[in-house]
């Protein structure tokens, strides 16, 4: 309760109001006494910040509940719960009300999303993040007089927004905004929308060294790694098979995963890859790598109509001697077996 009694700078004209509002509306008394304790947080936020009440709006919002959770309070405070306090401020005429979506941006919008499914190969998540960020930068950057215009855009308008951004957000979701920052800046100058590539204007958010895992083996612990592969068994042979296409062609294990027998072209020494948001690329199949998967395919595969390239190998329980037994994943389909 003592939280409650303390002065709710920048909005202590607007408690009175704000408490018979609440009431009015169903509120219990608590949940009253709660909610004019987070009007109190917001307005002596608003006075570290020197903001006004006729400057709040959703970002504003957004950036107070940010620093709140920064500051590492147990008590939960979503932007949802700040809501009901930016409605009443409208309501009274304490904040101007909620703009009204620019045509004209929601128009750029919409191409920007079709480029990057197009033309960036993006899935429907990610381009949806980077939506967001487009239409937050070019409402607060790129707008003169309720007008829409991306020419007049510089390098100070990035960084101002970047710097906004980051403010409120942690390192690692900085690194993502510098990537959705720069694709929307690329966009604009494909467009010629802009005069200049503002991208080369975004600042690259810091690292520290040692602060990863190291980037990769050394090219002779891969070769220890391969050459310690016992290839004398159906196992080993496969799992060489895999090592040398992780190795050789830098594939991920759910690309690896994903292979079939048909994306195997042996006389075009080609691999289709699969890789994300139905991404297809087809690269060259070195010639150790296609021995490697031949050998494991020359061992036979049981049962050999399994559509995937690499199946799971089970070790039967009831015999010592007996042989690995390999299984096809569920969506297995009957396939022609390539040539050796």
């Amino acid at each position: 309760m003592a939280s409650t009694r303390r002065k709710p700078g920048q909005l202590g004209p607007q408690v009175e109001g704000y408490r018979a509002w609440l009431t009015d509306r169903g509120y219990t008394p608590q949940t009253v006494r709660n909610m004019l304790a987070d009007l109190g947080r917001a307005g002596r936020w608003m006075s570290r910040e020197g903001l006004v009440a006729a400057q709040l709006d959703e970002d504003a919002m957004a950036a107070f509940v940010a620093a709140w959770q920064a500051a590492g309070h147990r008590r939960a405070l979503g932007p949802r719960a700040m809501m009901p306090l930016l409605s009443y401020l409208r309501e009274a005429g304490g904040t101007p009300a909620a703009e009204p979506p620019h045509t004209a941006v929601e128009g750029l919008l919409g191409e920007y999303r079709i480029w990057l499914a197009r033309e960036r190969g993006l899935a429907a998540a990610t381009v949806l993040r980077y939506e967001k960020t487009a239409r937050r930068f070019l409402q607060q950057q790129a707008m003169a007089g309720g007008v829409l215009n991306p020419a007049g855009l510089t390098g100070t308008d990035v960084n101002a927004f970047l710097l906004r951004e980051c403010g409120r957000i942690s390192a690692g979701s900085a690194k993502g905004r510098v990537a959705e920052l720069r694709a929307i800046l690329r966009f604009l100058y494909l467009q010629d929308l802009t005069p200049l590539r503002l991208g080369t204007a975004v600042p690259p958010v810091g690292g520290w060294r040692l602060a990863a895992l190291p980037p990769a083996m050394t090219a002779a612990d891969v070769q220890l790694l391969l050459d310690r592969c016992d290839r004398s068994t159906d196992v080993g042979v496969r799992d060489f098979a895999i090592m040398m296409l992780v190795a050789r062609l830098g594939l991920r294990s759910v690309e690896v995963a994903r292979l079939e027998l048909r994306d195997v072209d042996w006389r075009a020494g080609e691999l289709v890859v699969r890789g994300k948001a139905r991404r297809q690329d087809r690269l060259p199949l070195p010639a150790d790598v296609g021995e490697a998967l031949a050998g494991y395919l020359a061992r036979g595969r049981a049962p050999a109509g399994a559509r995937r390239l690499f199946l799971t190998c089970r070790i039967a329980a009831v015999r010592t001697d007996d042989l690995p037994t390999c299984i096809p994943s569920p969506t297995a389909s009957n396939v022609t077996t390539p040539p050796s």
